[in-house]
């Protein structure tokens, strides 16, 4: 291809990337439903986007290594803390069982319903074992269920994804030196031994961050790039050595620096999310485009047939098998049994292993990849369409109400926690101090215990159900710095009280941000008119506001939780309830709650 066809194909491919999701983001849908069939008809459209003729035998390894990094970028948010009790036992039992029940259904019925030999069976089976982070998160941001199905779905998905990715390498190489003709068949100590590659890769990848990120002392730009060369050596090295092994050094490299103390994370975020988010838009599109019509019209019906069967029995069978006698509930069982869409690990296998089998004159390869994308396309449609409603027809949402996290222990603090505790949110305080937390559990609002706020300030955490923080202590640094750290941990906005003019704080004077309540009602003056008497009140938006207060918040209809900044004055509407603040002269109304 000449440089004029390759640069429009790159910039196609990177318009359509960041344009889906930019559309799917608008459209409040998860990201993969636009991206599969823009990649497609692209595909079908222009020869442009074709990654195969754009870049020719580079583009495999590309997508291991890009895989890879999306890998290691999951691991760092997988928590051993939370892989205890029910949570760990199910989760083995998902992977030690999901995966020979699905690989072996689909190698039952391949045969019969694609008319492929047994050994292609075997591969697509392995191939569709598969899950992965890039599916299910998104899918869980969007139906918000209980923190619990939440853990259990993203270590089934972190940890599948490098076991099936193994298993088909070494179905793959079983096949090209011909071990199902011969009788050998699937050959288990190749499995294990690239477990063992994959598992001394993350060992070396954590060594070397330790080295770089510890010893080094490297800042933010240097200890970002550490990373991603230290990810990208130890997959490829591996890969060298046997397919797909860089998938399980990449995975555990990121389990090992998110869980051993002493690791200096630099940047994590926001450079690390934008740079999978885009990678993740470029393989889908890229794949995708990969897949002609020609080749899916065959196989259409088939495996419409194959997603029922994997949707409504399989995985089903699945979870009941894997949480029995266990202390999850019903519900969240049934969830459980309703998730298991394929991504971007099934996608890139199936790319890299279709062609070499198809070359290698395999009868049946070329429905590999076809197959595939189908599937993935299936269940990325079914499980998107119907979660939310399965969801909450289980009780497993989380409420859409706010649930605000508050700072501070000061008396103000605590009746403002009590004013929107009245006005329906599901209020949490936190307090460092012995007598504010003491202030704060005599008040009857829920106290976070120490360990929250330590994962707030923790960049590889995140605060789980709590959709914005408020900053309130008497510190005005604190609330300062810990603004700047806590914004990757909170689902959320995270906003601070402005410190007073001629504060002499060592940050938070000249802190960028947004402040809570404009410069009016500094932290010094609201504390100072609580201690006057003023009080807040809790009324409905369509009544005007008594003489001398100000609105502080308002509490939408549907619960949202709309605070007043500088920058921002908030219009309330009919329905929506105010938070108001009285004069500090005024005696004021009696605390809420």
């Amino acid at each position: 291809m000449s440089a004029d066809e390759i640069l429009l194909g790159v910039g196609l491919t990177v318009a359509l990337a960041v344009g889906s999701q930019i559309l799917a983001s608008r459209l409040r849908i998860p990201s993969l439903i636009v991206l599969l069939p823009a990649g497609f008809a692209a595909g079908a459209v222009t020869d442009a986007v074709r990654p195969d003729r754009l870049m020719g035998p580079a583009f495999s390894p590309l997508v291991s290594l890009s895989v890879a990094l999306i890998l290691y970028d999951a691991g760092l948010g997988l928590d051993l803390r939370h892989l205890k009790g029910a949570t760990r036992s199910v989760v083995v039992r998902l992977i030690v069982l999901g995966v020979p029940l699905t690989a072996g259904t689909v190698m039952a019925l391949g045969p019969a319903l694609y008319g492929v030999p047994f050994a292609i069976a075997c591969m697509i089976g392995v191939i569709l074992v598969v899950s992965g982070p890039t599916v299910v998160a998104p899918l869980l941001d969007h139906v918000r269920p209980s923190d619990k199905v939440r853990r259990v779905l993203m270590w089934e998905g972190s940890l599948v994804d490098p076991v099936g990715g193994i298993l088909g390498a070494v179905v793959f190489h079983s096949l090209i030196s011909g071990g199902f003709r011969t009788g050998h068949g699937f050959r288990s100590a190749y499995f294990f031994a690239g477990l063992a590659l994959g598992l001394a890769g993350g060992i070396v990848g954590a060594a070397l961050l330790w080295f770089t990120l510890r010893r080094l002392r490297l800042g933010e730009t240097l200890g970002t790039l550490a990373q991603l060369a230290t990810v990208v050596v130890v997959a490829a090295g591996c890969d060298l050595v046997f397919d797909d092994t860089g998938l399980i050094a990449a995975v555990v490299t990121g389990l090992i620096v998110a869980n051993l103390p002493g690791f200096d994370m630099p940047a994590r975020r926001p450079f690390f999310e934008t740079l999978v988010q885009l990678i993740i838009g470029l393989l889908f599109v890229s794949i995708s485009a990969t897949v002609t019509p020609k080749s899916v019209v065959p196989v259409l019906l088939p495996t419409l047939a194959l997603v029922a069967v994997l949707v409504l029995l399989v995985r089903p069978l699945i979870a009941v098998l894997s949480t029995a006698r266990t202390e999850l509930a019903a519900p969240e069982r049934a969830f459980l049994g309703w998730m298991a869409p394929r991504g971007i690990v099934a996608a890139s296998t199936a790319t890299t292993f279709s062609a070499s089998l198809t070359a290698a004159g395999l009868r049946g390869a070329g429905t590999i990849l076809p197959v595939t994308f189908l599937v993935i396309v299936g269940t990325v449609l079914v499980y998107a369409l119907t979660a939310e409603p399965v969801a909450a027809g289980l009780g497993l949402t989380r409420p859409t109400r706010a649930r605000p996290l508050l700072v501070g222990g000061e008396p103000w603090v605590v009746d403002l926690a009590r004013s929107l505790r009245t006005a329906g949110l599901d209020v949490l305080m936190w307090a460092g101090l012995a007598h504010e937390r003491d202030r704060i559990t005599e008040a009857g609002i829920e106290l976070a215990a120490g360990e929250l706020m330590a994962a707030a300030t923790d960049p590889q955490a995140r605060l789980e159900g709590v959709t914005a923080a408020f900053l309130l202590t008497d510190d005005d640094d604190f609330n300062a710095l810990a603004s700047i750290v806590m914004r990757d941990s909170v689902d959320g906005p995270v906003y601070r009280i402005g410190p007073p003019p001629d504060g002499r704080g060592v940050v938070a004077p000249y802190a960028a941000g947004d402040t809570l309540f404009g410069a009016g009602l500094l932290r010094h003056v609201l504390a100072a008119r609580h201690g006057q008497g003023a009080r807040f009140l809790v009324q409905p938006a369509s009544v005007p506001p008594p003489p001398g207060y100000e609105t502080l918040f308002v509490v939408r209809r549907d619960g949202r939780l709309a605070p007043v900044t500088a920058a921002l004055p908030v219009t309330a509407k009919e329905g929506d309830t105010l938070i108001l603040l009285g004069p500090g002269s005024a005696t004021g109304a009696e605390p809420a709650g």
